[in-house]
């Protein structure tokens, strides 16, 4: 991904907190020079020094093969914003677009064995949905095994981690001052992240 310095995030932790606020992400995978993706929730751990990325496939989906025969990119990315030169203090402006991305390179590893599927569901359950932990427990084991028996889960073990925060950086101090005054009082959810974090990066 196209990175200028100013934009770069070079913080593991940081880059891993996003990952984990905004899970939903898209994985890309290329077999014989077509790219193809699927979007799905992700569970991301951190074990010592590695960044993991957890999540299966419908096994119907082509990609849960593809994915162990090539290097596959996964993509967070949620909050952005259209950045208006209305902002600017001088006229000789362009419109631009403010976001936030990681992405995230790594070889996949199949899960097949039974109880590790169990167990990583019940991690995407208690992650994105605690409550319904109960109901999946009493749920019967035959149903459950046939759920199961229609996924492919894998981990991904992340060697190259790449994180931009595009944040208004080579912006005057005013210049970020009237964005983030105009996003704090937008009703758009988007602009209202994005002021957030451009007054947490204004802090740091």
């Amino acid at each position: 991904m196209y990175t200028p310095k100013y934009n770069q995030i070079t913080n593991t932790q940081e880059a891993v907190d996003f990952m984990q606020k905004y899970g939903f992400a898209t994985i890309v995978t290329v077999v014989n020079g077509m790219p193809t993706a699927t979007h799905l929730p992700f569970i991301v751990e951190q074990r010592g020094n590695q960044v993991v990325l957890i999540s299966h496939f419908a096994k119907a989906n082509h990609q849960s093969a593809d994915v162990f025969a090539c290097t596959p990119l996964v993509i967070f990315t949620e909050p952005h914003a259209y950045i208006s030169p209305a902002h600017y203090e001088k006229e000789l402006n362009v419109p631009t677009w403010n976001y936030l991305a990681v992405h995230a390179y790594g070889k996949a590893t199949l899960i097949d064995n039974k109880t590790q599927v169990a167990e990583l569901l019940e991690k995407m359950i208690g992650f994105y949905e605690a409550g319904y932990m109960q109901q999946w427990n009493n749920l019967p084991d035959d149903y459950k095994t046939k759920m199961m028996n229609g996924i492919v889960a894998f981990e991904i073990v992340v060697d190259d981690l790449q994180g931009k925060s595009k944040l208004s950086q080579n912006r005057t101090q005013q210049e970020r001052k009237n964005i983030i005054n105009s996003f704090a009082k937008s009703a758009d959810k988007n602009e209202q992240e994005i002021a957030e974090y451009m007054k947490k990066l204004d802090k740091d």
